[in-house]
């Protein structure tokens, strides 16, 4: 029994509602469309003031239609929309797409529209797209279906396209066609008031036309489940499928102020950099780039590893590639002695042995043949990126023809840059038309080997798990309930010291005084030197009015730094409650680290990490995660900041202790996804130290939801 999503791309009658015999209508170019791209089932325009269009008997209402349809096309004014489609469920017609405009997209009257058309799609389980879109195509010679108004029908390949933005959808259209690019399904989803990008993805996971999923999104309407179905394709274990995303909105709209570090750089776009890392989503930053990517993944095999070897008969340009591609991460590998032997014997004396390889400009076809071959051959060489400069002796076809032999016997990832246009046109032609993709540019050559390089590490990376600590959740909660009994929906610094020792965090020793005598009893029993800081719930910033005291070493050092921190916030603050001083162990010295999270409303808590202290707004080297983390994000969210050389101990410098950093950020990750009450969190600095030597938390804050 065929389902509605497969009614919806596998149709074997589709109803065009709204057919017109206008040229130049949409109603007309859809239907002409449907023709033109010679649908393997039956087509009923729907117009009741036509008998005919394009040859083709016309009915007044669906309902009239005397057999089954599978796909209704509704092409009508946005105020009959919602009666057509109660008609089609009437009709039992288990799919629709609904091009009109006139929805949310313009608000008011709009906003109403869509939301009965979700209740009638809903009532009659019918699997919709749109409205507001251009339409679906599916290139299947099965099926053979263009349900768009656009003017293109795509060459038949194995990328998926799902769009957002029908504008978006005919210009890649276009441009697919010049580069020779083909599409397996290509889906224009527009406001999304049926199926979203999730039911999409799910069907696409298991379409055997599909081998690369392109997304344009401007949101997502459900992250989540987004996450977890987007992992589920990347992650297969035996046939992953690469989904690249170009997300619009790379600015801070749609992100909440805050008044913490984390919330404060925790912008939209982060997060949608967060969620695509975690599910082993390839962004792109531009259309150009998404396309580049496209065109490697559609054909080429993913590397074994990162090393790569660079052929070119032209210095300049392999410096620039050498330079792309250690930008980009990957390894330009020095040539193993085997290989430099059997490279001196078989290519000409004049030839460079290093990495890049330059063949000297009158390389021909089986200079470079021999070269890439016997780099190939390295178990050690996991790609190659191959340039050619023309010249006026260089045998351009000859040498795209070889390059394609090569590649397709040693069946390893080959990237090219033939430099120039009309020169090397059909030896490109020559390589895309056999899957080897071509760059203008050597970097943009670099930077696609590198997300190829990428995604092979994704789909072979180990699997891990959510570590759950056992903690004293109990405890933690009533310290929330007590400070939101008070009215307040933040803590003090001892109140955020005890939840995060609920949840196992290393905490420095610390004593609240409400006397300088007690401040002296605390320093005693938690031994100098000490340091004092004032507790109010009026006072953030401590240092800023005087309220810190550091590296007493006797009790009068401690009763006259109590002393001057009451006097300074009175005379500062004078309105401030100083519910008292808290005396804190001084830390010995280590590097300073920041955790933190702010809980987004669509996405729920985003984790951060990244160096510490009066730096991480100067220089915001962070990282985003969504909670609940994996074992292997925590170490992965550390390793890709700047930060990490620091840590791993650079130029000679220590090495500190960052599994103890890589504990705290899954304490904190379970902290935040037990405890739902907590908006914003910061714990800056995390005081790490030299390696085995553990780490201590010596500030922190946390913000309630209001």
């Amino acid at each position: 029994m065929k389902s509605n999503l497969d009614a919806l791309f596998y149709p074997t009658s589709v109803a065009v509602i709204g057919a017109s015999r206008q040229p130049g209508s949409v109603g007309h170019s859809l239907l002409a469309n449907l023709i033109d791209s010679r649908f393997q089932g039956i087509i009923y325009p729907v117009n009741p003031r036509a008998k005919g269009i394009l040859g083709l008997k016309c009915y007044s209402s669906v309902l009239e239609i005397p057999d089954p349809i599978d796909l209704a096309v509704i092409i009508v004014p946005a105020p009959v929309v919602n009666q057509i489609l109660e008609e089609c469920g009437q009709k039992g017609i288990p799919a629709a797409v609904i091009i009109s405009a006139g929805f949310k997209e313009i608000g008011g009257a709009g906003l109403k529209r869509e939301k009965e058309i979700k209740q009638t799609a809903a009532k009659y389980n019918i699997a919709l797209i749109g409205p507001n879109c251009l339409g679906l195509i599916n290139t299947d010679q099965r099926v053979s279906l263009n349900a768009t108004f656009g003017t293109q029908f795509p060459r038949p390949g194995n990328i998926s396209f799902i769009s957002q933005s029908g504008a978006l959808c005919v210009a890649v259209l276009d441009y697919a066609k010049e580069a020779n690019i083909g599409f397996a399904k290509f889906i224009s989803m527009g406001n999304k008031a049926g199926l979203t990008e999730n039911e999409l993805l799910r069907y696409l996971q298991h379409d055997e036309q599909t081998e690369v999923i392109l997304m344009y999104l401007e949101d997502l309407v459900n992250g989540r489940e987004f996450m977890s179905i987007a992992r589920e394709i990347t992650s297969h274990k035996s046939h992953p499928k690469p989904i690249i995303a170009l997300k619009a909105g790379r600015t801070l709209v749609g992100a909440r102020a805050a008044s913490s570090h984390t919330g404060s750089m925790a912008g939209s776009d982060k997060v949608y950099d967060a969620i695509f890392q975690q599910c082993g989503v390839l962004r792109g930053e531009t259309l150009e780039e998404v396309f580049d990517y496209v065109k490697a993944f559609a054909h080429q095999p993913l590397p074994q590893g990162n090393n790569v070897v660079i052929i070119t008969n032209s210095g300049g340009p392999g410096i620039l590639a050498t330079d792309s591609c250690i930008a980009h991460g990957l390894n330009v590998l020095p040539l193993p002695e085997k290989a430099r032997t059997k490279l001196r014997q078989a290519l000409p004396p004049t030839v460079s042995l290093n990495n890049p390889i330059d063949l000297i400009a009158e390389a021909q076809a089986e200079t470079y043949a021999a070269a890439l071959d016997i780099l190939l051959a390295e178990s050690a060489v996991h790609s190659a990126l191959v340039i050619l400069t023309p010249t006026a002796f260089t045998r351009v076809e000859e040498i795209a023809q070889v390059i394609v032999r090569v590649a397709k016997r040693r069946r390893k990832p080959v990237v090219c840059c033939f430099l120039g246009v009309y020169d090397v046109s059909r030896g490109i032609e020559i390589l895309e038309e056999n899957g080897l993709p071509d760059y203008r540019f050597p970097e943009s050559a670099a930077r696609v080997l590198a997300q190829l390089t990428k995604f092979s590490w994704w789909v072979k990376r180990p699997s891990t798990k959510v570590k759950k600590y056992p903690v004293k959740k109990g405890a933690a909660r009533r310290i929330l309930r007590q400070v939101q009994a008070q009215g307040r929906n933040f803590l003090l610094e001892p109140e955020a010291y005890q939840v995060l020792q609920a949840y196992g965090f290393p905490v420095v020793k610390f004593k609240v005084a409400s006397s300088e005598a007690e401040a002296v009893q605390a320093a005693e029993e938690i031994g100098y030197p000490v340091v004092l800081k004032v507790v109010s719930p009026n006072i953030i910033h401590k240092f800023d009015v005087g309220g810190v005291r550091l590296d007493l070493h006797t009790a009068e050092e401690v009763k006259q730094a109590y002393q001057e921190i009451i006097e300074n916030c009175r005379r500062k603050v004078p309105r401030a409650q100083l519910t008292g001083i808290i005396v804190e162990e001084m830390v010995p010295t280590g590097q300073e680290v920041i955790l933190g999270m702010n809980r987004d409303e669509q996405f729920g808590p985003i984790l951060m990490f990244g160096l510490g202290g009066i730096y991480v707004e100067a220089l915001e080297d962070v990282t985003f995660r969504l909670a609940p983390i994996r074992e292997l994000t925590a170490s992965r969210m550390i390793s890709q900041t700047k930060a990490y050389k620091i840590l791993q101990g650079f130029r000679g410098g220590p090495q500190y202790d960052v599994p103890a950093i890589e504990d705290c950020l899954k304490r904190l990750s379970q902290l935040v996804t037990d405890l739902a009450e907590i908006k914003e969190l910061d714990i800056n600095p995390l005081r790490v130290f030299e390696k085995g030597q553990g780490c201590l938390v010596i500030d922190a804050r946390i913000i309630l939801e209001s």
